[in-house]
């Protein structure tokens, strides 16, 4: 079908098993080449990123008279799709259809779309993109026109009302924020557009850009956890408690009620699902948490972001020795290392777990500390450069370390730390893709942490660091 249709783009919107049942028959080689009947099959290509993967296929028939022409075949492999209901937000929806189009080739034939049965997800999808294109066109939409129109074509296109309400939920997400992605290239041109070109400090774009962000609802009834009282004591803020679907969830202490919460939220990386772990600076009773957590999520690296005392205010309890070693509940941490490098103080951990576990796992783990010191008291660091030397030194000791989660505090655990990680995930894109999405980037953590990027000064610094991360790796060649 993909050969004779002419086909250069399949769109596939399930995983190849969902609650332990198959969807899909993988028809596809992991790598190298596989012959399905007389049609070869070789995998070109395969990036991973966090919501979807993207496959490159050359494909050619086999044939007695000879072999044909090979053709290069695109699939976008939408990861994201919960197995129950529909995706929590719309913002991976809409990045991949935009990049389905982008990928797709101007006379290439029909873009084949698939999920499980080709009717819930697959209809969804093409609603979607239907009802786009029909806003750029006509500034209106019909959905239950055009959902009536494709179940003529094929029954029960779309298939739940979920599914119906989630075509909305993009369309409105599409209508209210629109396309705010930017080539590299461009970043120069769109900020002079931003900051109005009157002076440099007309701001009134940007301010605009960052009152959207504070149009993100702050889900007060998802954070019931965090709101009980025995929880609020373990809150430095207590406007900045993590989501219940993305907590953190520490094994409870036997006979201990709520020894299994503390504050802190599970964030998407660039390429990976839960990359970062977004928390408070440690108070004195939450320190033995702090190193339950780093243990039982096999942290590796902890990026802080604060010194412990500023403008003579308690900001993070110190959770380490200066020197030999402390005891944490059943946990001992010793410094074995402590160097200054530029701005920041990198110090290893000799992470001990002390209770003799009936399955035989390591019981010492080395994790290192980032100790970033150039982010001043008030305001923000003059230049970025030390935020990009940071964010490499982070990379670097990932690489090493295995993809274990990045765990990152300041103070409350929201206004560097949402920046430290809408930056990683933003200069991410940027190396990958020569594309970045600062308002997205930020709105997408909203999501998942309230009040992430605290300040607009904050959003003002992410643009900043891009820039000048550009101007430092000035050949765009890097980028694309």
């Amino acid at each position: 079908m993909i050969w004779e249709q002419k086909s250069a783009t399949i769109v596939m919107l399930t995983n190849l098993k969902e609650r332990k049942e198959e969807k899909c028959y993988q028809y596809w080689p992991d790598q190298g080449c596989w012959t399905y009947g007389n049609i070869r099959v070789c995998m070109e290509d395969c990036v991973v990123l966090v919501d979807y993967t993207i496959r490159k296929f050359c494909i050619q028939p086999q044939l007695p008279d000879g072999c044909k022409a090979p053709r290069l075949v695109s699939q976008l492999h939408f990861t994201s799709w919960p197995d129950f209901g529909v995706p929590f937000t719309p913002i991976g929806m809409l990045k991949f259809l935009k990049k389905v189009k982008a990928l797709n080739p101007a006379h290439a034939g029909p873009i084949v779309v698939h999920c499980s049965a080709g009717v819930g997800r697959t209809g969804t999808f093409i609603v979607i993109d239907a009802m786009m294109d029909m806003m750029l066109a006509e500034q209106k939409v019909d959905v239950f026109e055009f959902v009536s129109r494709i179940r003529n074509q094929r029954p029960q296109m779309v298939q739940t009302d979920m599914q119906y309400t989630f075509i909305y939920q993009a369309l409105l997400e599409y209508y209210l924020y629109g396309d705010t992605e930017l080539d590299v290239s461009s970043l120069e041109k769109h900020l002079q557009t931003l900051h109005g070109t009157t002076t440099h400090f007309d701001k009134i774009g940007l301010e605009e850009e960052f009152r959207k962000l504070t149009n993100v609802r702050i889900m007060k009834e998802n954070m019931r956890t965090g709101n009980l009282p025995a929880n609020m004591k373990k809150a430095r803020v207590i406007q900045i408690i993590p989501y219940d679907f993305n907590r953190v969830i520490l094994s409870m202490k036997r006979g201990q009620e709520y020894t299994d919460y503390i504050n802190a939220s599970f964030i998407d990386g660039y390429r990976q699902k839960d990359y970062f772990i977004a928390t408070q600076g440690p108070l004195a009773h939450t320190v033995e948490d702090f190193w339950r957590m780093v243990w039982e999520w096999k942290s590796h690296t902890i990026v802080m972001l604060t010194e412990v005392q500023e403008r003579e205010q308690d900001k993070c309890y110190q959770y380490w020795p200066t020197e030999g070693s402390v005891t944490h509940g059943d946990i001992t941490v010793e410094i074995k290392s402590d160097t200054l490098s530029e701005a920041i103080s990198i110090r290893d951990f000799l992470v001990t777990f002390n209770q003799p576990l009936a399955r035989q796992e390591e019981q010492v783990r080395i994790v290192r500390q980032f100790h970033f010191h150039g982010w001043p008291e008030i305001g923000i660091p003059a230049e970025g450069k030390g935020m990009i030397d940071l964010i490499a030194a982070v990379q670097k000791q990932q690489q090493q370390t295995g993809n274990h989660p990045i765990t990152v505090h300041c103070s409350a655990g929201a206004g560097r730390t949402g920046t430290f990680i809408a930056l990683s995930n933003i200069l991410e894109r940027v190396k990958a893709e020569g594309l970045l999405d600062v308002f997205q980037a930020v709105k997408s953590l909203r999501l998942q942490r309230p009040h992430m990027v605290q300040t607009l000064e904050q959003y003002e610094f992410c643009y900043k660091v891009v820039q000048d991360f550009i101007d430092i790796f000035s050949d765009y060649a890097n980028f694309k």
